[in-house]
């Protein structure tokens, strides 16, 4: 036997591993019942059960134990899903390019941005795509860093616009910097703040605010932006992560709703003489840290991914070049 046979015969797909049992192990992690993952894969649970049973036999170690809610994966099954999804995730891109080869220009995208780059940069980026390449299918992911990075790392998005937050692994990801993302108080055009000619933070806090959820960023941020002016926390205080609520509290109340500042001149509307929102300026310089653009290191992006996450970096570079992002 060469040096190849004997290195290939202690190899996981020597020992009988199959795509199967890494689809079983990956819905497992995510389901965290045997049934559920099962069903997942259009399986009986007990067709499930004997898959974990021979992947444990293949891989010599437990992966999972089961407690009165389900099961909770060992350590090293938690080690072993991870790259089971890694591997699921890269042969489904390796499909979608396949196809996407084969048909030309055809494709699909699948984008996740946090709500100010959303407005600021996928949305002018989009009809400038679908006018060059009219057979790209587009999907847009609205949603918080963290939210987005699990979608990221588990290969239902091509590329996002976020950042690397909530004890994710930042040597996973491929960054380029893009820029600091300013906050500005959103508020109705005729909020009792909105005629007076100074105003500072101290003014505001005596409303009520519509904030994003406590474990949020920009919750965070505006939390330590009381802190360090020494106020109180507003009295009242509703948390959505809902864009859609935010504006409708704000319109129909004086609550002030911290949001980017993006956010603000996309809701102002097109007509300058009656607009929706304004935004309460205050000396205070509130901004949340720096995002970028992120994809999956070592994870090549398919064909229609590219096209679009080329446009979505030159719409960045123009921006710079303009002085309209940091």
């Amino acid at each position: 036997m060469g040096d190849d046979d004997r290195e290939m015969s202690g190899g996981l797909a020597r020992r009988g591993l199959q795509l199967r049992h890494l689809r079983m192990l990956a819905a497992l992690n995510e389901f965290e019942q045997v049934s559920a993952a099962a069903a997942q894969l259009n399986m009986t649970q007990p067709a499930g059960s004997r898959l974990l049973a021979e992947l444990e036999h293949i891989l010599g170690a437990s992966l999972y134990v089961r407690h009165p809610r389900g099961v909770a994966l060992s350590e090293i099954g938690l080690r072993f899903a991870e790259r089971a999804q890694r591997i699921l995730s890269e042969i489904d891109v390796a499909e979608r390019e396949l196809v996407e080869m084969r048909a030309g220009a055809r494709g699909s995208v699948r984008i996740g941005a946090v709500t100010g780059p959303a407005l600021e940069i996928i949305l002018p980026v989009l009809p400038e795509v679908q006018r060059a390449h009219p057979s790209i299918e587009v999907s847009i992911m609205v949603e918080t860093s963290p939210v987005l990075l699990e979608q990221l790392v588990a290969g239902r998005l091509d590329f996002m616009l976020g950042r690397v937050l909530g004890g994710a692994d930042p040597l996973l990801f491929d960054l380029e910097h893009v820029a600091d993302e300013p906050i500005a108080l959103m508020a109705r055009v005729d909020h009792p703040l909105a005629v007076v000619g100074q105003r500072t933070l101290r003014d505001c806090v005596g409303y009520d605010w519509v904030v994003q959820d406590r474990l949020g960023l920009l919750s965070e941020t505006v939390e330590r932006a009381w802190t360090n002016a020494a106020l109180p926390r507003p009295e009242r205080i509703v948390r959505t992560t809902s864009l859609l609520m935010t504006l409708a509290i704000v319109r129909q109340s004086s609550a002030i709703a911290p949001v980017a500042r993006s956010v603000v001149e996309f809701y102002r509307g097109d007509d300058p003489k009656n607009p929706q929102v304004c935004a309460l300026e205050i000396p205070e310089d509130i901004r949340v840290s720096a995002y970028s653009m992120l994809t999956l290191k070592e994870r090549a992006l398919p064909p229609a991914a590219q096209i679009f996450f080329d446009a979505v970096r030159r719409r960045v570079a123009e921006m710079k070049q303009l002085g309209q992002l940091s």
